[in-house]
């Protein structure tokens, strides 16, 4: 009597197993070059966002000034429940969103007025930068704004060069 085979043999879950690996092996770096283009998308939506924020802001409650954190941005002002900016941009000074550090700045301008939603006098900025800096450090790619409403792209950080009006001395406008 013969007995008859059922199931796999250890060669075949073996073989099994190498292609699994080597398909692995070459989708991966595509998933991670995927995900940081999916999270420079998300920095530069964020930049545009803050640029919006401030425009908004300095129009109707800075009195011409800017709000120097995101979360001066956070708060509504009187007679309205929403802030000028998201709530997932406004939880801190610097934001970690979608792989990126988010953070914004503005140097106090002594004469700038109290603002609409609380903001000390003298506290709001004539201008003010934002950048964008990745988490990690695979990514190369840097972006920051200010308030000439540009978004600036570099291979290193533009928070520490980008003035709060005008152009940085490195890095190139997206368009």
């Amino acid at each position: 009597m013969l007995r008859r085979a059922q199931g796999f043999a250890l060669i075949d879950l073996l073989f099994v197993c190498g292609i699994i690996g080597v398909l692995s092996g070459i989708a991966l770096p595509r998933l991670l070059t995927a995900k940081q283009a999916a999270g420079a998308a998300a920095a530069i939506g964020s930049m545009r966002a803050i640029n919006s924020a401030e425009l908004t802001y300095a129009i109707t409650c800075g009195n011409g000034f800017y709000a120097p954190k995101l979360t001066t941005l956070g708060v509504p002002p009187p007679g309205s429940q929403e802030p000028f900016i998201a709530p997932g941009l406004s939880s801190g000074d610097t934001v970690t969103k979608s792989g990126y550090l988010i953070q914004v700045s503005a140097a106090p301008y002594s004469g700038a007025p109290a603002t609409c939603n609380g903001l000390d006098p003298d506290s709001a900025g004539q201008g003010f930068r934002a950048a964008a800096d990745p988490s990690e450090p695979s990514n190369f790619r840097h972006f920051a704004t200010n308030a000439s409403n540009t978004i600036y792209e570099d291979t290193s950080s533009l928070l520490g060069s980008i003035p709060e009006i005008g152009e940085p001395a490195s890095g190139h406008p997206i368009h």
